[in-house]
């Protein structure tokens, strides 16, 4: 290699290296959550745990789930860049520690935070069983059927449906962006969690589905509280329908394979439900036990 040849090539491999050593840097301080504006008020941040969705006026900031203390400490600062208004409401769809455990930070900085009866019950029981109640900061205002709170712009409508994945699963409806964040209602492609010990109920959930489908038209967003790889964490009504679809297979193979006479240990080898294509992965095995279960002991 002659000197000139010698003198390019070393320069390019120094570029090369100087690219990648940019790129471990970028991908190193790179932020570990994600906010994807749905309106030029409300988003959804996700990081680790339950969807979080927040609305952004003039009269304050709303915040529906929270995750776990770390990322609401991570929400609350990203919020602060973009808004000078106070946080003006808290809202958990349920209690469960990946949508309210980060509640309590915002401790100090909201006047309410708000859930369902029953999502408060859950959550103390919670608490004391895992001897975590100082690590709470539990809703100060419950509703049990439907209740509606104006902020801004926004009517901020919570519903509630019956018992599905918990006895105190809301549905907030902010109504002039026709937005519904549905909690762990909806789990996108992902196999549910069934919480038994909290008033679960496979056969409800399909019937708190369908109100939703008559409820809410066409034109409305759901946020979901997870997501499969490679799904959103927000779509349409096709995608209630999709799950809904889901627990109508469930309900029916788990029907047929009690009647054919099988135990529950041969049931749970199961490791995919005739008809459904669309839920991959780990995770069947809570849908099937906590079928099972409803279906042979109520």
């Amino acid at each position: 290699m002659n000197r000139r040849n010698f003198i390019l090539h070393s320069a390019l491999g120094i570029g090369a290296l100087g690219l990648a050593q940019n790129s471990l840097l970028a991908a190193m301080v790179q932020d570990p959550w994600k906010i994807q504006m749905l309106t030029d008020s409300i988003g959804v941040f996700t990081e680790k745990g339950g969807t979080i969705l927040f609305y952004l006026s003039k009269e304050g900031v709303v915040v529906v789930d929270t995750e776990f203390p770390e990322q609401a400490g991570h929400l609350i600062t990203e919020l602060k860049k973009r808004s000078t208004q106070p946080f003006a409401l808290v809202i958990n769809t349920h209690h469960h520690g990946d949508h309210s455990s980060g509640n309590i930070a915002f401790k100090g900085l909201t006047p309410h935070v708000l859930a369902h009866a029953n999502s408060l019950k859950n959550q103390q029981k919670a608490a004391a069983a895992q001897k975590a109640e100082d690590k709470q900061l539990y809703p100060d205002q419950t509703f049990t059927d439907k209740i509606t709170k104006q902020v801004g712009k926004e009517k901020i409508t919570l519903h509630y449906f019956g018992p599905a994945h918990t006895d105190g699963d809301a549905l907030i409806h902010f109504e002039n962006a026709n937005i519904i964040h549905m909690g762990d209602l909806i789990n996108n492609r992902r196999y549910p969690y069934i919480d038994r010990t909290a008033g679960a109920s496979v056969r409800n959930w399909v019937k708190v589905l369908e109100k939703t489908e008559k409820t809410f038209d066409n034109k409305t967003t759901f946020v979901f509280g997870h997501a499969s790889p490679g799904f959103e964490v927000y779509g349409k009504k096709a995608d209630i329908a999709v799950m809904k679809d889901y627990f109508e297979k469930l309900l029916v193979f788990t029907e047929a394979e009690i009647k054919a006479g099988k135990t529950k240990e041969d049931f749970l080898k199961n490791t995919s439900i005739p008809g459904v294509t669309e839920w991959v992965g780990e995770g069947i095995q809570r849908s099937l036990t906590a079928t099972w279960d409803e279906l042979t002991t109520g």
